[in-house]
């Protein structure tokens, strides 16, 4: 017997088997509750009977015949020997008193299991074959007690109910022996099934062996046996190519993932882990052996990864944050979350990978070049300020000086050097502002709402002396009230850097225009002028500290390099950016967009 046989018999065998268990469960549980319902009906009808009778009358009966150990005949009750209930008293005794269908005197009942639980207050019932009538009756017994709650008889009905065999066996034999033809028939198309693939499948090894032995052997061979030993070897052939590729291509993977100094977790869409490299397994203490039973959670006990996880599976595309791990040393990450597609291309994510690039060394730098620039703005701001304090003071005292040429050439030098000590203040106090915001995060609590008009104009009045010498016209244009949630003193040094740029690069008697409006949902600051412009070429790098698009210039207008870096750490502290547009010869406009209803990260 092959083993396709084998299968189908056994398939068949176990149907068979669940078949008649399941036939047989169904006959026990259809027995129990056909007696179960024909035992609640006969309870029903025997209160309903004893409260139609009346328990005064029943008592009495009782009170008077309880000493007779033969039938009473002459009392009358609304039950008669041609009904199919048969009520029978029954007294303490055990002997019968009345019975609705025996005329003749009865054994004592005094062993009937449901006249010993009624005799001792119970109702009771029972099943068997009455001795006085012949027939399978079904009885139920009511204890009949006086006004003082004792047992003075047993009130009991029967009903003459066919056995469950008996009442099933007309529905249940056509049933059977449908079920039996059914069951030849199945039996038939599994051994039909069975023969015909065992006999496809023999015949395609008998080829390949008669191929086989014909090839071996001097004899001619039939072009359909080559063309056979062809295909096989062919298919053969791919099938181990594929599986050294899927090897080959296993390992690369392992060597790269052993190889990476990056934490490397794979999992399936309910975050259990399936592939951590040893990267990973070194970060979180994690044995090898464990990898496939634990979750994400369970591995990295955080709940900041697990949400990016999910958040990034829920959006069905690439995910890149940065996180603090606090346990022990301080360790900054970043994260990045892709979400795996379905092979099956069902467009759902059949699972996550998540790689975590350690940045802290990044991290402290960063640190240190902040605290850098700090400290040595406060060291620079107070010999700066004594070499501008004593420059003041040498011309004012460089008229005492009789010599013209020397008080000419000492008034130049002294002039070069408060000159460059202005520059140096300025460019202080810049590296101060810039170090103040990169250190500082604002919240909803250091906001409050202002009116942006008045914001413009005291920016506008800030700059208006040196517009004025080159008799350069500013102009505003915003709503006067205009209000938004903004850190004031803020967004005034933001205006203030992008309208003294404007003037330092616009031609005389040119004009200036600030505005403010809002524009999908933003606030939306714009500085325009007709000045210089800037060439495409500088546009991305312009937001750079210490960037200057013509060097030369810039110094001889006296800036620093540091105003639109500080335009732009504004608009990242109110969650906003920075922009602009620019054309070279034709003038830019630099904007300030701010999201009305920015969250606090």
């Amino acid at each position: 017997m092959t083993v396709f046989k084998k299968s189908l018999l056994s398939l068949g065998l176990a149907a068979l088997g669940f078949s008649v268990m399941l036939m047989v469960s169904m006959f026990v549980f259809m027995n129990s509750l056909y007696y179960e319902t024909n035992t609640d009906g006969i309870k029903s009808t025997a209160k309903t009977l004893m409260t139609a009778i009346g328990e005064d009358r029943i008592i009495e009966i009782y009170t008077e015949y309880a000493d007779s150990i033969v039938l009473v005949t002459d009392v009358d009750l609304p039950v008669t020997a041609s009904g199919d209930y048969r009520l029978t008293l029954i007294a303490p005794s055990g002997y019968v008193l009345w019975d609705s269908h025996v005329k003749d005197r009865l054994v004592n009942h005094i062993d009937r299991d449901e006249i010993s639980a009624a005799l001792q207050g119970k109702e009771s019932s029972s099943r068997r074959n009455s001795i006085s009538t012949g027939m399978d009756q079904l009885y139920y017994a009511l204890p009949v007690t006086d006004s003082s709650n004792n047992v003075i008889g047993v009130f009991r009905l029967s009903v003459l109910i066919p056995d469950f065999k008996t009442r099933i066996s007309s529905v249940v034999f056509p049933f059977i022996s449908f079920a039996f033809i059914m069951l030849i028939a199945v039996f038939w198309a599994i051994y039909a099934f069975s023969r015909s693939l065992s006999t496809s499948i023999g015949r395609l090894v008998s080829i390949a062996q008669t191929g086989a032995s014909l090839v071996s052997s001097s004899e001619p061979v039939a072009q359909e046996f080559i063309s056979l030993e062809k295909a096989i070897r062919a298919m053969t052939s791919e099938l181990n190519l594929r599986l050294e590729q899927a090897k080959a291509e296993g390992s690369r993977l392992e060597a790269i993932l052993n190889g990476m100094s990056d934490a490397v977790f794979a999992m399936d869409s309910s975050l259990t882990l399936h592939l951590v490299n040893p990267r990973a397994r070194e970060l979180f203490n994690l044995e090898t052996n464990s990898i496939g039973k634990m979750s994400l959670l369970e591995a990295t006990h955080s709940l900041e990864l697990v949400n990016a996880a999910k958040k990034a599976l829920s959006a069905g595309c690439a995910l890149e944050m940065e996180l603090t791990f606090r346990a022990g040393a301080e360790q900054h990450f970043k994260v990045f979350a892709a979400p795996l597609a379905d092979i099956n291309g069902s467009g759902k994510s059949a699972g996550i990978v998540i790689v975590l690039q350690e940045i802290t060394r990044l991290v402290k730098l960063e640190r240190i070049r902040k605290d850098f620039v700090a400290n040595v703005s406060h060291e620079l701001r107070t010999p700066i300020q004594l070499v501008k304090g004593f420059s003041e003071t040498l011309i004012d005292t460089v008229s005492e000086i009789e010599s013209k040429s020397e008080k000419k050439q000492m008034l130049h030098f002294i002039e070069i050097i408060h000159k460059n000590a202005g520059k140096m203040e300025s460019l202080t106090n810049d590296l101060l502002v810039l170090a103040d915001l990169e250190n500082n995060n604002i919240s909803g609590r250091d906001m409050e709402e202002v009116n942006v008009a008045a914001l413009i104009n005291e920016a506008v009045s800030s700059v208006e002396p040196q517009a004025k010498k080159k008799q350069i016209e500013i102009s505003t244009d915003c709503p006067d009230k205009l209000k938004a949630n903004l850190l004031g003193s803020s967004i005034i040094q933001a205006l203030i850097n992008l309208i003294d740029n404007a003037v330092k690069y616009s031609s005389k008697k040119s004009k200036i225009r600030v505005s403010a409006f809002l524009e999908n949902d933003e606030l939306v600051l714009q500085v325009l002028d007709k000045g210089i412009g800037i060439p495409t070429e500088h546009m991305e790098r312009i937001f750079e500290r210490f960037y200057r698009v013509d060097r030369a210039r810039s110094r001889e207008a006296g800036g620093t390099g540091l105003g639109l870096s500080i335009v732009r750490h504004i608009a990242l502290l109110h969650k906003g950016n920075a922009e602009v547009e620019s054309r070279a010869g034709e003038g830019s406009v630099f904007r300030i967009r701010i999201p009305l209803h920015h969250r606090n990260s």
